[in-house]
């Protein structure tokens, strides 16, 4: 068990955090797996089954986003910033990819003379779906986009929640890591008292109930950032992470397996900042791995459309047969990767850059002195970007004053 150094600790700037830029396209992965599964891409029984063993946990993914958005946004605050700024540089990382797939969808949708509902498409486009529990409204238009709307959720809450986590003791935040996991078993139980058919939508994609996942991520980055986490270093957090996978996909029921890998997630993303603070060995910066999490967020909104839209042309909605099965999986998995580097240089970048924040102007007065805490994030040119990292978005993993990271 290591403790982690910290500005105030050590008197020294926090590192920025690749890894868990890089750790976004394994999620973004284990997502894209499950979904090959589900949408039958594979029409061959045994190809198909061992593609579902492997990934019938995959959906977790969406899980590790959660959790690491809490971490990231709280690792990455800027004391001083206000709600609205932060609201603002939110909607300019989620919007933009958001409202390009909102259009693509339903104009594609326009074509095959699907069947248009107003409300439904609006509340969509402004992501309050998920709040509605009624078939054909959370998972609607670009189906993806649910958790984008409980990641608004997230981003509305947070800053005015951000100052009571600081005042609060680190047992206290010990106790939330560990009381959120419990919460999220006695969910299961729970839906007994929620109408059958709303079951499913209370567990997995109710705002209120995925928040919890989300604020263990915001605990255990605060006692990250004040230098109390106490934890397993990264080759044992993985470890303890690939038996409870293992576990899980053989022997473990569903409601129990939420739950612990909810912990698993938290050990291995604590785990992997705290490999990038202290320097230490970490398979996930690497410029390829980087690259690949910074788009993860572009590839995640675009990967569902594009099967799905490809298997309909195409009248293969039953999965391709035999060896073209797992050639169209991989097929899928780089066609969406293009689209998505091109929807990160060509629509997120931009109007991240045109929508967020400007720079301000420098003080002419000297900074009054204080104890540093953790710094925020910079874009490439330089700019200040404070506190701008998600979920399934994620965004740069990086303290002040120091050059940016972009975790999805």
């Amino acid at each position: 068990m290591t403790s982690t150094p910290t500005a105030t600790a050590a008197g020294r700037p926090l590192s920025k955090l690749p890894s868990l830029t890089g750790l976004r396209w394994i999620a973004a992965m284990l997502v894209f797996g499950f979904h090959v599964g589900t949408m039958r891409v594979i029409a061959e029984p045994d190809y198909h089954a061992v593609v579902s063993k492997v990934f019938t946990l995959g959906l977790s993914g969406v899980q590790f986003f959660f959790i690491l958005s809490g971490f990231v946004l709280v690792w990455s605050a800027r004391p001083g910033d206000t709600p609205l700024a932060f609201w603002r540089r939110r909607a300019a990382k989620i919007f933009p990819n958001h409202v390009v797939l909102w259009a693509a969808v339903l104009l594609l949708g326009l074509y095959w003379a699907d069947p248009f509902n107003l409300k439904v498409a609006l509340t969509n486009l402004f992501l309050v779906q998920a709040w509605n529990p009624t078939p054909g409204w959370f998972y609607s238009v670009n189906t993806v986009s649910w958790s984008l709307s409980c990641e608004l959720f997230f981003y509305l809450c947070l800053p005015l929640v951000l100052p009571l986590i600081r005042r609060l003791r680190p047992w206290v935040l010990v106790a939330v890591i560990v009381a959120m996991p419990l919460l999220i078993l006695s969910l299961w139980p729970g839906q007994l008292l929620v109408p059958e058919a709303d079951r499913w939508w209370f567990t997995q994609v109710f705002p209120l109930v995925r928040s919890l996942e989300f604020w263990m991520g915001v605990a255990a980055a605060e006692l990250m950032v004040r230098g109390r986490w106490r934890g397993p270093n990264l080759k044992v957090a993985t470890v303890i992470f690939l038996l409870t996978w293992v576990a899980a996909t053989q022997w473990i029921r569903a409601e129990l397996w939420t739950t612990l890998l909810a912990a698993a997630y938290i050990l291995v993303i604590a785990a992997a900042a705290e490999a990038d603070v202290r320097g230490t060995w970490s398979p996930w910066r690497s410029r390829p791995m980087r690259w690949l999490g910074e788009v993860s967020f572009a590839y995640y909104l675009v990967h569902v459309f594009v099967v799905t839209s490809i298997l309909r042309a195409t009248n293969h909605q039953g999965g391709f047969p035999g060896w073209q099965g797992p050639a169209a999986a991989i097929g899928f998995l780089l066609l969406n990767l293009v689209l998505a580097g091109l929807l990160y240089r060509f629509v997120e970048t931009p109007t991240m850059r045109l929508l967020g924040p400007r720079r301000r102007p420098p003080s002419t007065s000297p900074p009054p002195a204080r104890v540093p805490r953790q710094p925020g994030p910079t874009d490439r040119n330089g700019n200040s970007d404070p506190g701008t990292a998600h979920d399934p978005v994620g965004d740069r993993a990086t303290p002040q004053g120091r050059s940016a990271e972009r975790v999805n």
